[in-house]
Parts: structure tokens; sequence; C-alpha cells
């Protein structure tokens, strides 16, 4: 679609959000070509992890990228970053600084953190410089300052909807006139310390393989994902003549607070962001063709997450296509609603639905269409991407056609 058309659906003068670029990097490795081919052809990335020993633990499993330790988190971001811009077709020395911001979900880079410590505590010299780079702080302000960008730079650090919050405060930057691009996305690779605390919690899956809403589902599996995609308004999207993939049509936040770790068993929190993301969008439900499901394969996740989207979409529930991209990717905590925002878009732009793979039986109780195990070919208009949270929180983000 031109920019003019774009531009021209834009209320009050070009304040829509468009989606203009984004790049990746997961288990299947450097760049989104490398993401889209596996996940629609619904290929797992799950392996013995050899990045630290996992003797200790029960679970040798993740989507772990390659057999050496994990890369440098902040600087994968940084290249992510300039990826989604060099996607966009835009280059960042074009736009008005001030007037561009950067906002990352993300922990931190624990490598980083971890030798910051180890210095610090043997009473060694360590360079405070690059440690304040290894905190959460530290991701989307190394990003800015590679790209130039002296807009608000933000992290978000509310665990596995951090990302899609960042996206959506960033629709609020740009919705409200205050910047004209940001880039936007989140970074998690699988480290020792998070893989410790979830083995120790008896989260993991105990057969390798993610199995999200299945009979014979046995809980969820960590993976690398680092995305980054850039967002402009309308008006600026116009003015310069780029390309949208595209538009953001809605999002809602709510949080239930109803169990510290434990989703409300009725979904509640989870079918408020969704009629939120609905109401902002002015849709009904019967618009919504495709959902990427948080699904992480634990019971009480899958539960409430069908809970939450027959309460949201009625009976249309039953005629949506619902799918858990993480029984591929596994779950990237503070990056998964990003690299999920990844796939969505690249749903819309193929016309496919990827599948839900690892899928043996149905479970009667999430009795959805979960596009077990093969792709789906689908004319998709509008699309849905859920994640939740500790604590009770929960994000959705419609995505339309341009």
């Amino acid at each position: 679609m031109p920019a003019e058309r774009a531009a021209a659906r834009a209320p009050g003068g070009g304040t829509d959000v468009w989606i203009t670029g984004y790049d990746t990097f997961t288990a299947f490795g450097h760049g989104a070509e490398a993401l889209r081919e596996h996940v629609f052809a619904g290929r797992p990335a799950f392996a013995p992890v050899e990045r630290f020993d996992t003797r200790p633990f029960r679970n040798r499993y993740a989507a772990a990228h390659g057999t050496g330790p994990a890369p440098a988190l902040t600087e994968t971001v940084v290249d992510r970053a300039r990826g989604a811009l060099a996607a966009a077709k835009l280059d960042p020395a074009t736009v008005d600084a001030h007037r561009a911001a950067v906002l990352m979900g993300t922990q931190g880079d624990f490598t980083g953190i971890h030798r910051f410590w180890q210095d610090t505590t043997a009473g060694r010299a360590t360079d405070r410089a690059d440690a304040h780079r290894s905190f959460a702080g530290g991701v989307p302000a190394a990003v800015a300052d590679d790209l130039g960008f002296a807009g608000p730079r933000l992290a978000f650090i509310n665990a596995c909807v951090a990302s899609p919050s960042a996206v959506a405060h960033a629709c609020r930057l740009i919705e409200a006139g205050r910047v004209d691009v940001a880039v936007v996305g989140g970074g998690y690779l699988v480290e020792e310390e998070q893989f410790a605390k979830f083995d120790s919690g008896r989260t993991f899956a105990r057969d390798g393989q993610l199995r999200p809403f299945a009979k014979g589902r046995s809980g969820m599996l960590l993976g690398d994902g680092v995305a980054a995609l850039v967002l402009e308004s309308g008006a600026h999207l116009l003015r310069r003549g780029g390309r949208p993939l595209a538009r953001v049509g809605g999002f809602g936040a709510a949080a239930d607070a109803h169990h510290v770790v434990k989703p409300h068993p009725e979904g509640l929190g989870m079918a408020r962001a969704i009629v939120r993301a609905l109401g902002r969008a002015r849709l009904g439900p019967t618009e919504i063709e495709y959902v990427n499901a948080h699904g992480t394969g634990t019971e009480l996740n899958d539960l409430a997450e069908t809970a939450a989207l027959h309460a949201a979409f009625g009976t249309h529930a039953g005629r949506l296509m619902v799918s858990s991209t993480k029984s591929m990717t596994g779950h990237m905590l503070e990056a998964t609603g990003a690299v999920e925002l990844v796939i969505a878009v690249m749903a819309l732009e193929s016309g496919t639905v990827p599948p839900t793979v690892g899928f043996d039986a149905p479970d009667p109780r999430c009795d959805l269409d979960w596009v077990p195990n093969e792709p789906r070919r689908a004319d998709l208009r509008r699309v849905l991407s859920l994640n939740a949270a500790f604590g009770g929180m929960n994000t959705a983000i419609i995505l339309e056609q341009p």
C-alpha cells in the first residue's frame, strides 16, 4: 500500500502507527528470514543446551543458538536495531534525533552483569561504562547511542510482557505527537541463572518438547530471542515515501493481580486486555482471524488462555485460528512478545498461519482450533498477539493489513 494511503487512514493528521521494518535473532540464527523459514515450516529448535553445564538440572533442553557461549546481548540488540532500520529503508541520519525513541524489554545482559559482580567481589578493576551497558537501562541507551537517537530511551522489565509493553508505550508516544519514529523490541538469551530458577520451579517440559494446548504437554522450555521493530507515524511515513508492513490497529493491557505467578483461572486479565485492544481498534470480535497465543505449554497458562479467548470472543472463539509459536522458538521471556509480533507481521505478509507443533492429541479442556502441526493458508486481514506474565500482567496487540 502506498505511503499516501497509509497516511490518509491516520485520524487527526497522521497519528496512526505503522510497522515498517523488523529484524530478529533466535535459536534459528541471525536475521528474520531464518525465523520465517523455520517457524512457518513447523520446525522446533529444541536441543540439549551446550553453553553451560546442565548436569545439575532436571532439564537439559532449550531453543538456544549454537554450541558455544551466548553472544553479548547488548551488541545483539544493537545489531538487530540496525537491521530493522535497514529493512525499513530508513537511514537514522535522516531522522530528527530528538523525535526518535528507543524502547526495549529486557532484564539486561546477564553475561556482562555477572562479570561486573565477579570483578567487584574479587576486588578487580572493572570498566564501569561497559558494566552500565549490561544493565537493563543500558540496553536501549546503547541502541540510541549507536543510532544517534536523542528522544526517550526506556527499558521495560515487567517479565514476559516487557517487549509488548514497550510497543504499546511507543504507540502512545507516536499518537501523542512526541516522536515520529520508535525502535522497539526486546532481548533475552538463554543463560544459567534463569534456567536454574525455572528448573527449580519444575516448570520445564519433561520430554524436551513444548506442546502448548495439547494433551501430552508437560511444561515450557526457554529460547533465545532478540527482536527489533521500527514504528512510524503515518505523517513521517508519508514524508519519506516509505512502505508500511502492518498497522498497529489497537493494543490493550490489564493486570488481574490474581497471584504472584499463576494466571487467573478464568483468564480475566487477558480477556480484559483483548477487549481493550478491540475497543481501541474499533473492531468487533468477528473481525480477528488469527491469534498468536502466549501458549507456554503449562497447564495453568493453557487453560486460563483458553478461557480468556472464550470470554473475549464469545461464539467467534471457535472460528478463530490460534497457535503458539513458542512450540518452536521456546519462551523468550522479555523478548517473547517482540519476536511473536514479528511472526504476526509475517503471517499477514504471507497469508500463512504458523502451526502449534508437538500437538500429539487434543485436550478437551482446550477446545479451540490450535492449527496443529502444519501451517495453514488463510486470508488474513487482522491478527492478534497475546502475552502474559507473572503478577497477572497481560497484553494484547492487534495488527492489520496496510
